[in-house]
């Protein structure tokens, strides 16, 4: 019998039946739960980030406990058995547009301590405003005892990827069942949506910034600053998870250890200088991803760094990256650097290929290092799509390390060459039993001796 419209295949998990929040969140609660205590290598890499012991991992969902004369249902708890050692984590779970609550993780946390449990795992859509802080401020005389952890749905739908297509599922069985998670949270009715909104601050922070009426003291500077690095650190996940490999936020130490310092950085730069930046770090690039946002002259631009050859002529270290550059566009940036000068010296491509010693200021000076940049238009809309800042900043991070930074690499010098007999010269003056052709410390290519004669 033929089919009049494709069939649905029958799912793991179905999305049907899906009917406002409150269902949303129970079945994507109980789908990764069950998932990350059957797939043993996906539970212990998210609980790992907690500090969880390697054991069995038992999952429940809904467990109710009292707080005081109420009753409160924490959407689940994890449970690792490990030897005599037992950790235990409650979890509270939101999808779609819905937030995290100071009220209610409170008083999970107040349950966790009662009843001495690690910790208190969130998930939802929401991505913290710096790294190693959590979306929602509580009480931190309620952390003394109790860790509190915060996952965003991207970063569980990151991890899975990555766990079934690069580091591998020891069991078939196991791994069909975290295909059928992946397919889930990719769904749009799942609830597990992606970066999309800059908030509404976007559009009076964008006009002032281009009128230069921007503040310091202006609350919606700060807001879009944190908007932008929780978007930095969305497309360092996004990125990593097309890659196969952990890729990483730059931070400084100061910026580690004091996470709201990230923030004041980027709110004085947005406001001095109308712009926001920072940096990526991809396993075996030359340079980490630079990436910043010219809010005044609607520009992304994204840009990594390589050493010059450390021998030949200017124009020969050109070509070097020239070569490495062949398949680029013609619009990609390149600035040299030289010994001794200030500032680079920098050309499109296209000027480039045309005549590689325009390059050159000095040619008495040194090159020492090289930037390739690629230029792309700032999208000013505050919602992800065509037009939008979200899209405009994503493709700055891939379209960058597609077109430059997994092109570059590294200069080596050559090892040396092992001359052949009949490559050295001999005085025909000399008499012949004068060793006039044996091999010098002088010679222009010379080889160590390594005969074991005395």
């Amino acid at each position: 019998m033929a089919e009049e419209k494709p069939w649905n295949a029958a799912r793991l998990i179905p999305t049907s039946g899906i009917n406002g929040a409150e269902e949303q969140e129970r079945r994507a609660t109980s789908a990764l739960l069950a998932v990350m205590s059957s797939v043993k290598e996906y539970g212990r890499t998210l609980t790992s980030r907690f500090g969880a012991p390697a054991g069995v991992m038992e999952t429940f969902i809904e467990v109710p406990f009292m707080v005081g004369d109420k009753k409160v249902f924490p959407d689940g708890l994890i449970r690792v058995k490990w030897g005599k050692k037992v950790w235990t984590a409650l979890v509270e779970v939101k999808t779609g547009a819905n937030e995290l609550q100071r009220e209610q993780l409170e008083n999970y946390l107040d349950v966790a301590r009662e009843h001495h449990f690690d910790a208190l795992v969130t998930i939802s859509n929401e991505i913290s405003p710096s790294a190693g802080t959590h979306p929602t401020v509580v009480d931190k005389r309620k952390l003394k005892t109790v860790s509190m952890h915060h996952l965003s749905w991207t970063e569980v739908l990151a991890a899975a990827v990555m766990q079934k297509e690069f580091r591998g599922v020891a069991d078939p069985d196991q791994a069909w069942i975290l295909g059928e998670l992946i397919r889930y949270l990719e769904h749009p009715k799942s609830g597990a949506v992606e970066f999309t909104d800059m908030s509404p601050s976007w559009v009076p922070v964008r006009d002032a910034v281009i009128s230069g009426t921007l503040r310091k003291t202006d609350k919606d500077a700060a807001q879009i600053a944190g908007r932008f690095d929780a978007l930095l650190r969305y497309g360092t996940l996004k990125l990593g998870q097309r890659l196969g490999t952990d890729v990483a936020q730059v931070l400084s130490k100061a910026e580690l250890a004091t996470p709201p310092l990230r923030i004041a950085t980027l709110t004085e730069m947005l406001v001095n200088e109308g712009k926001l930046a920072g940096a990526i770090r991809i396993p075996n690039t030359v340079s980490p991803l630079a990436l910043t946002v010219d809010i005044r002259a609607a520009q992304v631009t994204g840009s990594f760094t390589v050493a010059a050859p450390g021998d030949g002529r200017p124009t020969t270290r050109i070509n070097w990256l020239l070569r490495q550059l062949k398949d680029a566009p013609d619009s990609v940036r390149i600035e040299a650097f030289a010994a001794r000068q200030r500032g680079g010296n920098a050309e499109l491509l296209r000027t480039v290929r045309e005549n590689p010693s325009i390059l050159v200021v000095d040619p008495t000076k040194e090159i020492k290092s090289f930037t390739i940049t690629y230029l792309g238009k700032m999208g000013t809309n505050r919602l992800a799509g065509r037009s939008g800042f979200i899209d405009s900043v994503m493709d700055g991070i891939f379209i960058s390390y597609d077109l430059i930074g997994q092109q570059l690499k590294d200069w080596a010098a050559a090892p040396p060459r092992l001359r052949k007999p009949e490559e050295i010269e001999v005085d025909e003056t000399l008499p012949n039993d004068i060793p006039s052709a044996a091999l010098s410390s002088q010679d222009e290519d010379p080889i160590v001796a390594t005969s074991g004669a005395a």
